[in-house]
């Protein structure tokens, strides 16, 4: 298989990476090391080293202002990423969709895949908006903790597909399409 791709699509394809990463970058900061529950307990324990007794609402709220910054960052790729897939459609449209006949059942799964990738990633975009502008659009706290719920449960289907992406082009340029990954740069 010996596909080009477009300048457009390249450009597409990196500056997606670069929002998906930013997502994960900051999905994992606010489950570990950003996490509100294990630093409010962190901030309680150090104010009462001091002599300074604070409150457990208190302290998720310092917690939570440390990591509002972060997640302000999540929001903005968030954003990107939706505006990336409107982009994506276009390309699609533009440049004759997802059509591939490939005899190889080994890659016909692959764009199975990618198509699954790409409604998951649909998910996330409109549900991410949705958690930004639940209030204003009308929706309740409790549907929008649903939704979040949900949306975070649907994040790892991402955090598993992004390594064997990176590890099925690596090895698809090593063996049967070689120079997929050139090709991704530099066309």
């Amino acid at each position: 298989m010996n596909k080009e791709y477009s300048r457009l699509l390249r450009v597409w394809h990196w500056l997606n990476a670069l929002a998906i990463t930013g997502l994960l970058g900051t999905f994992f900061l606010r489950k570990t090391f950003l996490s509100w529950r294990d630093n409010s307990d962190i901030i309680m324990d150090k104010f009462l080293y001091f002599d300074i007794d604070i409150t457990a609402e208190q302290a998720k709220a310092v917690a939570k202002a440390i990591r509002a910054p972060m997640w302000e960052w999540h929001i903005i790729f968030g954003i990107a990423l939706a505006v990336l897939l409107v982009i994506r459609i276009i390309i699609l449209i533009k440049e004759g969709g997802f059509n591939y006949d490939s005899p190889s059942l080994h890659l016909k799964m692959v764009h199975l895949g990618y198509k699954l990738f790409y409604l998951i990633l649909i998910f996330m975009a409109i549900s991410g908006l949705v958690l930004v502008w639940y209030k204003s659009m009308g929706i309740s706290k409790d549907v929008a903790h649903s939704i979040k719920e949900i949306h975070e449960l649907v994040a790892w289907a991402v955090v598993v597909f992004v390594p064997l992406h990176i590890a099925g082009v690596v090895v698809a340029d090593n063996s049967d399409q070689k120079g997929i990954i050139s090709k991704m740069i530099s066309g």
